[in-house]
């Protein structure tokens, strides 16, 4: 005969209130995605999962939480037009049928992604690193219907250079050059000589909501997040390559600022379509090779706030 064990999170608790998110975090799911005529990703994700709770309930039921993140694993990750955004949104779903109490349901997921690129150069392919971020939060009205928002987003490496110290030193050698050289000489040489500075490892993170019917590829937001550095990294680097890369992120001195500021003006301008309330967030930390703290710039908008900003219609 089983025996019937108490439920004493159904209980009413001693105090009173209503808490904003409990759950779970740090839940470690392997992930197979197929692809239609393409190997299949294999992913090895962490998952955070959320849910409100009413004043008059003294606890969640928490295994529920990892429970409704493998059920919906072992189904949808089954469909090759699954994209991870959406599966957060499928497990949102279905804990809120597994807590019927709660009014907002929270899904974050990140997870490392490999992809290919070429060196500058040499055109050697190298394996890359990135974070892929996805997220999910559904609410439930008065009526019990339940509306979702999901969101996709990349967090990627690059290098930055400071603009600030790059003129200072330009400045410097430029009243050396005049004390043997004259004006227009030391001119032609300031303009063809790539100057020194202080430069950083930078961490771009960009993430978007993705309307109903929409399409956003991760690889497009990689793509922007390395872009609106002073130069994108690479794994495996000859000298030619580590050549261009250096050169090449010298002439693009950025300051953290002017990291989220290209972000947003390359996301605002290939995502000028979707709606004017999709939320965009951008962040920007570099790791500062001359100071012992880091740098940061963040920007979190509409799309339509972001677009009457930059005057685009």
């Amino acid at each position: 005969m089983a025996v019937c064990l108490p439920d004493t999170q159904d209980d009413a608790p001693s105090i009173p209130i209503k808490l904003t998110r409990v759950g779970v975090t740090g839940v470690k799911k392997l992930l197979q995605l197929e692809r239609t005529n393409k190997r299949p990703i294999i992913l090895l994700p962490t998952f955070d999962a959320f849910v409100d709770l009413p004043n008059d309930q003294k606890g969640v039921h928490m295994s529920r939480n990892p429970e409704a993140i493998s059920e919906v694993l072992e189904t949808v990750a089954k469909d090759s037009t699954v994209d991870i955004e959406s599966l957060c949104a499928e497990i949102v779903n279905k804990m809120m049928t597994k807590h019927e109490y709660a009014k907002r349901v929270e899904i974050s997921m990140t997870t490392d992604f490999m992809f290919m690129k070429e060196s500058p150069v040499t055109k050697n392919k190298t394996q890359e690193m990135a974070k892929l971020i996805a997220k999910a939060i559904g609410k439930r009205d008065d009526k019990g219907n339940i509306v979702t928002r999901k969101s996709i987003g990349a967090e990627v490496i690059g290098m930055t250079v400071c603009p600030c110290a790059q003129e200072s030193v330009k400045e410097s050698d430029k009243n050396k050059l005049l004390e043997f050289l004259d004006e227009e000489t030391t001119q032609k040489v300031l303009d063809t000589v790539t100057f020194a500075s202080h430069n950083q490892r930078g961490v771009g993170t960009l993430l978007i909501e993705v309307p109903e019917h929409s399409i956003i590829k991760a690889e497009d937001l990689i793509e922007i997040i390395e872009s609106s550095m002073s130069s994108p990294v690479c794994e495996l680097l000859k000298r030619p390559d580590e050549n261009a890369t250096v050169m090449n992120a010298h002439r693009k001195p950025v300051f953290v600022e002017d990291c989220v500021r290209n972000m947003m003006e390359k996301i605002a301008n290939k995502y000028s379509g979707l709606p004017d309330d999709v939320l965009i967030t951008a962040r920007q930390e570099n790791e500062e090779s001359i100071h012992r703290h880091n740098a940061f710039a963040e920007k979190v908008t509409t799309l339509g706030e972001l677009k009457a900003e930059l005057n685009i219609d």
